[in-house]
């Protein structure tokens, strides 16, 4: 049976049209004379999606009961049995109720495609998978239902139903997305215009992505290697050399005109690890890349111009940008260079041979190598050639009638071996020669003479001498790549660490500073800023005015650039100047993280801007909490009043002197709760601001809390106190202790059984005074006693009378204004303990 086409329709937001294309197209299909069924359609009563079902066959939804409650899901049974051609079906990413078929509705759409029929499905941005973290932080909100990518992906056919953030704002304004009633909070929060903005961006890159993936299996399926200009993609190569930042910023501009164009870097390594290119200039261009918004990339091959093109290629680049051959004229009559051979290779990519500073400084050389072996080995290689093959050729002298040339000539090969093994390949290469001459005069006839006489010894010795010097160059040439193996080793091990003590949560740039001076045993190493406003010139490098110490480990930091023994350039703007000897082959594993250093650095700078955007932040949130919060609580008590007072006002209705005297207490009532909010809004404000009014003096608590439980009002019989007597006087503001102890009392009542009555206890423990409101409620848990004191935060409140949420916040910070402390803790038995701590004051109570 042939599997079902799926069809999904994506949006970046509810509303803006998913379903109702749906169903246009399940309309379409059916005007042409295809089956069309509608499998479960959700309209959240919008009437003009709800018009749309009007004479479509709609299966019949299987119902199912959980805990008591009945919910309607899609019947995939039904819809397999009646075997449509096209299947309706919303909401991809809708998770079934317990007892359903599969636990997914995209599992049940996977069942029906495999019956064989198409299935058109709708599904949001924000419910895929890869990008639920995302949302999570632009919308604040995480959602709980979502669908891998996979299963979107692997959709025959994805339409987006784009609609602008302002569009959607105004069909969200209008009410033609939800009921009037959640228009207000759904536009202050979810539906804001920079969140709808954010979320269709990462819709329309989604299906970009989509997009491209569908274009490089067409390519692949039909063996197009072609570049198709479907999309601008530019390609920048990169040596590490001080002519990369020009070719990134020509490369960006280029990319820049045609806009979408994405920005790709490309450094090609040797497959033999040689010529890898400045590691700290790589490192830094990298970073710039980035900085512009391409990428890097880094590929092997020995054949640089076809892993240029073969790179380019893959990606399907339009463009390739090139810095202008710095070889000589000379050097190109033996070879073209890099640039001219990959122009004449690159079909139908555009290449731009960009000219910069470094043309006429010629072609940059590899410093050379070290040598393969040590100065010691090296001497006692000179030392053997000297002595062994004098010792050789008079320990041959008795037999020389007995051997023949031959074996002479393989027993000094062998002296030559011997030789190149301890020495290396230059005084084994000098032994080979000195051999030969030796072998000349005492072995090969005439003796005695720098004459040949046969052909064939000249020719035996010509080999000996050949093959002398290539064993020499093979053994010098192992020793190098074992010295070479060995460094890489050491180098490896060197970043390992390094990097293993930033993995293990150290500061980044102090762990990295001083592992580095510990690692090539540093004097000290110093990461050198220059100071803004300061121009780079030559004549810096030795002034200290020039230069401020961004980080440094050690002792005696460099000023400068000049003060330092070894100093590695970073970029215009940074310098890791070093104190202390170090080994030339080492200068390469610090300038890579020279260049980590200031990535670093940038690091943290970014996080003290973050630490300083946190307040804003917090400010935000306090004001989006504050209009989700107040909303319902300024309007009800101003609603209550107002609804008394114009029935006051009504004269056709005769109101009793009792009903007039309630109404009249009703608007008191809620006038105060009002007034209540409003005082406790802008205290909270006052307090956040730094400007809240606190006139402390020596308070009597046999005063303060027997008038806190007056003001409680009537509640207040539901409050037994117990202060000891002869209690000490606080220190306190006496206006502001009696709010906090209302409040206090007021959360304690609201959640105290009625039976019971909350209970308010004084007593002094060494130079503090400790009040405690008791309750016999459900309590809080220990790990959400913090939490009690956000501002709007009510803890499992359900009360649509209980306000804001700012008593205990509030209450919290007038204590702490006036030096004391406030602490939630466990009820023995049950409930919830709040502990005022005040200290005591110094003057002693009258008699």
């Amino acid at each position: 049976m042939t599997r079902g086409r799926l069809r999904v329709y994506l949006g970046a937001a509810p509303g803006v049209g998913k379903t109702y294309a749906m169903l246009c197209e399940g309309r379409r299909a059916r005007e042409r004379g295809r089956d069309v069924v509608v499998g479960f359609v959700e309209t959240h009563g919008r009437a003009r999606t709800a018009a749309l079902l009007e004479g479509m066959e709609i299966v019949p939804r299987r119902t199912l009961v959980h805990r008591g409650a009945g919910f309607t899901e899609l019947d995939v049974d039904a819809v397999i049995a009646r075997r449509p051609k096209i299947a309706l079906i919303d909401e991809l990413a809708h998770t079934d109720a317990p007892g359903s078929r599969n636990t997914k509705r995209w599992q049940d759409i996977d069942d029906i495609l495999d019956a064989g029929i198409d299935v058109v499905s709708t599904v949001n941005v924000q419910h895929l998978e890869s990008l639920n973290d995302v949302v999570q932080q632009i919308t604040g909100i995480t959602q709980r239902e979502t669908v891998p990518d996979e299963v979107v992906r692997r959709a025959d056919q994805i339409e987006l139903v784009d609609m602008s953030p302002e569009a959607l704002h105004r069909r969200m304004a209008h009410g033609n997305v939800y009921p009037p009633e959640k228009v207000d909070a759904a536009l202050s929060n979810y539906f804001r215009i920079g969140n709808l903005t954010a979320l269709r961006e990462l819709a329309l890159l989604w299906v970009a992505g989509k997009v491209d993936e569908q274009l490089d299996r067409y390519r692949a399926d039909h063996g197009i290697g072609g570049t198709w200009e479907a999309r601008e993609r530019v390609v920048v190569a990169l040596t590490g050399g001080p002519e990369g930042d020009t070719l990134i910023r020509r490369a960006a501009r280029v990319a820049a005109r045609s806009k979408g164009a994405d920005l790709l870097s490309l450094h090609v390594t040797r497959a033999d690890g040689a010529a890898v290119g400045d590691p700290a200039g790589l490192a830094r261009q990298r970073t710039l890349i980035e900085s512009l918004g391409g990428t890097y990339h880094q590929v092997v091959g020995d054949d640089v111009p076809r892993a240029l093109l073969d790179f380019a290629r893959g990606v399907n680049a339009t463009q390739l940008v090139l810095g202008a051959s710095r070889r000589g004229r000379f050097a190109q009559l033996f070879s073209r260079g890099v640039g001219l051979t990959t122009t004449a290779r690159s079909g139908s990519i555009d290449v731009h041979l960009v000219p910069h500073a470094e043309i006429s400084k010629g072609r940059s050389r590899p410093s050379r190598s070290r040598a393969a072996l040590t100065l010691t080995r090296r001497l006692a290689g000179w030392a053997l050639a000297v002595a062994g093959l004098p010792a050789l050729t008079a320990a041959l002298g008795p037999s020389r009638d007995a051997l023949t040339l031959p074996i002479d000539i393989l027993l000094f090969l062998v002296m030559v071996v011997a030789v190149a093994l301890v020495g290396g390949m230059w005084p084994a290469v000098a032994s080979a020669v000195a051999g030969f001459l030796l072998l000349n005069y005492f072995f090969t006839p005439p003796i005695d003479e720098f004459t040949i006489a046969d052909p064939q010894n000249l020719l035996a010795l010509a080999i000996y001498v050949l093959v002398a010097i290539m064993v020499s160059t093979v053994v010098d040439l192992a020793a190098r790549r074992t010295r070479e193996a060995a460094r890489a080793g050491a180098d490896a091990e060197v970043l390992s660490t390094l990097a293993g003590h930033v993995l293990r949560g150290e500061a980044a740039l102090p762990s990295l500073l001083a592992r580095l001076r510990e690692t090539f045993g540093l004097a000290s190493v110093t990461l050198l800023e220059r100071r803004p406003g300061t121009e780079p010139n030559p004549g810096d490098q030795s002034d200290p005015d020039a230069w401020h110490v961004a980080a440094t480990s050690g002792d005696e930091p460099s000023a400068c650039p000049d003060a330092a023994d070894t100093g590695v350039v970073i970029d215009d703007t940074h310098v890791l100047a070093a104190r202390g000897l170090l080994d030339a082959a080492d200068r390469r594993v610090l300038e890579a993280f020279a260049a980590e250093a200031v990535v670093a650095l940038r690091q943290e700078r970014l996080a003290e801007e973050a630490e300083q955007v946190r307040p804003l932040a917090e400010a935000d949130r306090m004001r989006t909490a504050l209009l989700a919060a107040v909303g319902h609580d300024l309007r009800s008590p101003l609603a209550s009043a107002r609804a008394a007072v114009e029935s006051l006002r009504a004269t056709d209705v005769a109101w009793s002197e009792e009903e007039r005297v309630g109404l009249l207490a009703t608007a008191e009532e809620s006038l105060a709760r009002l007034e209540r909010l409003v005082v406790n809004l802008l205290d909270m404000s006052r307090l956040q601001a730094g400007v809240l009014g606190v006139s402390v003096e020596p308070v009597s608590l046999e005063e303060i809390v027997p008038r806190a439980i007056d003001d409680f009002g009537p509640p207040g019989d539901q409050v037994e106190g117990d202060v000891s007597a002869g209690l000490p006087e606080v220190v306190a503001d006496p206006a502001l202790l009696e709010r906090v102890l209302v409040n206090l009392l007021s959360n304690a009542v609201r959640y105290n059984p009625p039976e019971e009555k909350v209970l308010i206890t004084a007593s002094r423990y060494g130079d503090h005074v400790e009040i405690r409101v008791v309750d016999r409620g459900p309590g809080i848990p220990p790990e959400a006693h913090d939490r009690v004191f956000l501002p709007f935060e009510r803890l499992g409140d359900r009360d649509d009378h209980a306000g804001v949420g700012l008593g205990l916040a509030l209450s919290r910070g007038l204590i702490e204004a006036m030096g004391g402390t406030l602490t939630p803790g466990e009820t023995p038995g049950g409930g919830l303990t709040m502990i005022l701590t005040l200290p005591v004051s110094s003057r002693r109570a009258a008699p």
